[in-house]
């Protein structure tokens, strides 16, 4: 896969596991059939003929049920016994981005950890755009690849529709087909 396309790939994973859908991005989504077969398989049909009211309900009770009341999408709260979310530059995953000229404000975004999935598929689609392989390979190796797929895979079978399922799936298996691309 090229850089234009992983970046691209790291961009959408950014976009969906940050906060619930609305109405006009299920909209987006439902026009775009190729992102659909790419997340949905052979559910395509099921997105493209759920009335976008109803649609919008499920997938977000979807989503709250899965990333915000399960298991936060946080690789510190994963990884860590304790549970906690750690801040500043006490999280590595902030020092990483401070080592790599990445500026993140938290106070500008609903997500205030910074080593939220969505914050580190936006920093992985940076590093891409800026063509820093080695920091690429070396951010996968030390944050994502140790708890993004097996998060996103347990997530994936705990998902009640197809879209999170498919979308947890699609994202467990790029990340592992990246770094392994990347090596």
């Amino acid at each position: 896969m090229n850089a234009k396309n992983r970046a691209q790939m790291y961009a959408f994973l950014s976009k969906m596991f940050a906060t619930v859908l609305d109405e006009k991005l299920i909209g987006e989504l439902k026009n775009d059939r190729a992102i659909l077969e790419m997340v949905l398989d052979e559910e395509v049909e099921w997105f493209v003929t759920t009335p976008l009211p109803e649609l919008e309900e499920v997938l977000n009770v979807d989503f709250s049920s899965l990333f915000l009341m399960h298991s936060l999408p946080i690789e510190s709260a994963i990884l860590d016994d304790k549970d906690e979310v750690l801040v500043g530059l006490q999280n590595p995953v902030m020092q990483f981005y401070f080592e790599h000229g990445y500026e993140l404000n938290l106070t500008k975004s609903e997500l205030q950890a910074p080593d939220h999935l969505s914050l580190e598929c936006a920093f992985m689609q940076n590093l891409i755009l800026k063509n820093e392989v080695e920091a690429q390979r070396a951010f996968m190796q030390k944050h994502l690849l140790n708890w993004a797929p097996m998060y996103l895979l347990s997530m994936a079978e705990m998902a009640q529709t197809p879209f999170y399922r498919g979308l947890c799936t699609l994202g467990a298996e790029f990340i592992i087909a990246d770094y392994e691309g990347l090596c």
